[in-house]
């Protein structure tokens, strides 16, 4: 009797290790970023300048770079689980729910906050993810109108930026009548118009980054059209720093949820800061 083989992995279910890598680039940024920000906040770096220069910039790059890969990994598994199901098929409950459970996990991430009186965060990057998840599901098989869409999310951002809605009277005019409403500043702030006075510790509204994710899903559909890439990568994946860091990438939204409290534990243990 022949010996049984393990069939081939097909191109519709292959994981690309370059994603994951750079997923994983993403979540230490990020952990370098936060633990500078734990530093500042408990006065060890009193003097350190987080939303200027540098540092500015090391954090839109680890921000910019993670919902682009949003976008492209979403792209990876809606032409992934199109393959798998049957023609007509209907996926859109599945993105309903994982976008649910990722905004359900940013809401904690709000209470959790609000509790520890360290801020506000009414619309994280979780809530983003969760909302995008949602949003992006009717252009996930669209390549070039989301780079057009992400151009319009950047320029109407730049345009709103300067804006400020601090809970007032908001004038509504109905053709020969007026009345108006009373609008609380916090709930303009997911679509990018935050109050004037605005503690938040993790913001990031829709206007302008769900550009940044359709953007993930242009080049999502571009780079990797028809599950291959578009220009052949070294066999890099299985080098020993790659795997480390695709096991990050993997993982990275449990990362997310516990990095925080590890680094306080860590730096609190270390005797650096006190809780």
């Amino acid at each position: 009797m022949a010996k049984p083989t393990a069939p081939k992995s097909s191109p519709s279910r292959q994981r690309f290790w370059e994603v994951d890598a750079l997923r994983g680039v993403s979540i230490l940024t990020m952990i370098v970023y936060h633990t500078l920000w734990d530093l500042w906040y408990w006065r060890v770096l009193p003097d350190i300048v987080l939303w200027e220069g540098f540092w500015k910039y090391w954090q839109r790059f680890t921000a910019g770079s993670f919902l682009i890969l949003v976008g492209v990994s979403l792209t990876l598994v809606y032409r992934r689980e199109r393959a798998s199901q049957p023609p007509g098929s209907r996926l859109f409950l599945r993105y309903l729910r994982r976008g649910l459970k990722i905004f359900g996990l940013g809401m904690v991430i709000t209470v959790v906050v609000a509790v520890a009186g360290v801020g506000r965060v009414d619309f994280g990057i979780l809530h983003l993810i969760g909302a995008a998840t949602v949003l992006a599901y009717p252009l996930l098989g669209l390549r070039w109108p989301n780079l057009l869409f992400w151009l319009a999310f950047s320029l109407v951002g730049k345009w709103i930026e300067p804006f400020r809605f601090d809970g007032r009277w908001l004038p509504l005019v109905f053709g020969p009548w007026m009345t108006s409403i009373f609008v609380d500043g916090h709930w303009l702030a997911p679509i990018g118009i935050p109050p004037t006075i605005y503690p938040a510790v993790d913001y990031f509204p829709l206007v302008p980054w769900f550009g940044v994710v359709l953007l993930g899903v242009w080049v999502g559909n571009w780079f990797y059209a028809d599950n291959r890439r578009l220009i052949p990568l070294p066999g890099w994946g299985e080098l020993a720093p790659v795997r480390g860091l695709r096991f990050l990438g993997r993982h990275s939204l449990a990362i997310y949820l516990v990095h925080q409290p590890l680094i306080l534990l860590v730096l609190a243990l270390l005797g650096i800061v006190r809780l």
